[in-house]
C-alpha cells in the first residue's frame, strides 16, 4: 500500500476520531499492528491554530512512523494554509475531512456536508493539493443521504485534483452511524478510479476485514470505533490476512498491562487533571473486553480525580478479576 512516495507497513489504518485518536492512542495502535494512524481532525480556522487543544491534536513529537494530519473546513484558502502549516510542523500526509457526520460540523457546511457541493469540493481539493508538496488524502461518505449517493463523482474529482488516496465510509451523512455499512458503493468507486481506495465502516473483526477487502477490492481498510479499547484488532487482522487463521484474543493480564501503559501516556500527554478525565472513556472501552466487573467498581474509577487513585482502583479491579479466574 503506497500513499504518494510512502509505503505503508501494511494496509491497516486507524481512523481519525475526534477526542480519541490522539498521539498516545495512535502510537499504541501502531505498536499493535496499524500501518498508519490518522490524527484527530484539526480545524482550518486560523484563529484556532495556536489554541492548546488544536496544537495537541496535531502533536507528533516522538511519534513513530508516518504522520498523517486531518484538516477540516470549508474555505479553500484556509484549508490550503492549514495544510501548509501542518506540513511545516512535520506532517508527512494531509488528510481532508469530508466524512464527519457530526451535527456541529455539518451545521457549518463542513465534513460530509461538503458532499452536497461538488464545485466547492473541487476548489478545496485543488487548493490543498497545490499548497503542499506532500501527499493529500481525502475521507468521504457515500453521499449526503440515501437519495444522493455521489461517491463515484467525488472520487473522480479527487483523482483529477491529485488526491493520493481516498477513504470511503460505507454510509451516507444522514445515516450517521446507524444501520449497517454497505460496501457496494465502495466497490463501484474502486472500479471507477485508479487511486488507492480505503474501505471504512463496521470492520470489527479479522473475518470482517477479509470480507470487506474481498468484496470491495479496496487497497486498504480503515478501522475506527472497533479499535476503541481493542488496539490488538490490528494484529489480529494482520495475522488473519497472512495466514487465514485467527489469533488468540489478549489475556486479562495483557489487557491490564496495555491499559496501564496507555494511561501513563495519557497522563504524560495531557497532564494529570485532563489525563485522568480523558482516560475514563478508554478505561470503559477496555473493560468491555473483560469478565464481570461491578458497576460500583466502574463508578469509583470514574470518580477518581488523580492518576494514583485511578491506577489503584484499576489494579484492584484486575486483581479481583485474575483471582476469580484462577479460583
Amino acid at each position: 500500500m503506497h500513499i504518494g512516495p510512502y509505503q505503508l507497513e501494511n494496509n491497516l489504518i486507524l481512523a481519525p476520531m475526534a477526542g480519541i485518536s490522539d498521539r498516545p492512542f495512535r502510537e499504541l495502535c501502531k505498536q499493535l499492528g496499524a500501518g498508519l494512524a490518522v490524527s484527530e481532525m484539526v480545524a482550518s480556522n486560523p484563529a484556532l491554530r495556536h489554541h492548546k487543544r488544536t496544537v495537541l491534536k496535531a502533536d507528533h513529537q516522538g511519534e513513530s512512523g508516518l504522520r498523517s494530519v486531518q484538516i477540516l473546513g470549508t474555505d479553500p484558502q484556509q484549508m490550503a494554509e492549514a495544510a501548509l502549516f501542518n506540513a511545516q510542523r512535520g506532517a508527512h500526509i494531509i488528510d481532508i475531512n469530508m466524512g464527519c457526520p457530526a451535527k456541529k460540523v455539518c451545521s457549518v457546511a463542513a465534513g460530509s456536508a461538503l458532499l452536497r457541493d461538488e464545485a466547492l469540493v473541487k476548489k478545496i481539493l485543488d487548493a490543498v493539493v497545490n499548497a503542499v508538496d506532500i501527499p493529500v488524502t481525502l475521507k468521504i461518505r457515500t453521499g449526503w443521504d440515501l437519495h444522493s449517493r455521489n461517491a463515484v463523482q467525488i472520487a473522480k474529482i479527487a483523482e483529477q485534483s491529485g488526491i493520493a488516496a481516498l477513504t470511503l465510509h460505507g454510509r451516507t451523512r444522514a445515516c450517521k452511524f446507524n444501520g449497517a455499512a454497505e460496501y457496494e458503493t465502495i466497490k463501484k468507486v474502486k472500479q471507477s478510479v485508479s487511486i488507492p481506495i480505503i474501505a471504512n465502516g463496521d470492520i470489527d473483526s479479522a473475518e470482517k476485514a477479509g470480507y470487506v477487502l474481498a468484496t470491495t477490492g479496496a487497497d486498504a481498510i480503515m478501522i475506527g470505533r472497533a479499535a476503541q479499547g481493542n488496539p490488538w484488532l490490528f494484529n489480529e487482522i494482520s495475522y488473519f490476512l497472512k495466514t487465514g487463521k485467527t489469533i488468540e484474543k489478549p489475556t486479562d493480564s495483557t489487557i491490564h498491562s496495555t491499559l496501564l501503559s496507555h494511561l501513563e501516556q495519557l497522563y504524560s500527554f495531557y497532564g494529570n487533571v485532563s489525563g485522568v478525565r480523558i482516560a475514563r472513556k478508554h478505561i470503559g472501552w477496555y473493560f468491555k473486553h473483560l469478565g464481570s466487573i461491578s458497576q460500583d467498581t466502574k463508578n469509583n474509577i470514574n470518580q477518581a480525580t488523580c492518576p494514583s487513585r485511578q491506577l489503584v482502583l484499576i489494579n484492584s479491579a484486575f486483581n479481583l478479576l485474575l483471582n476469580d479466574s484462577a479460583a
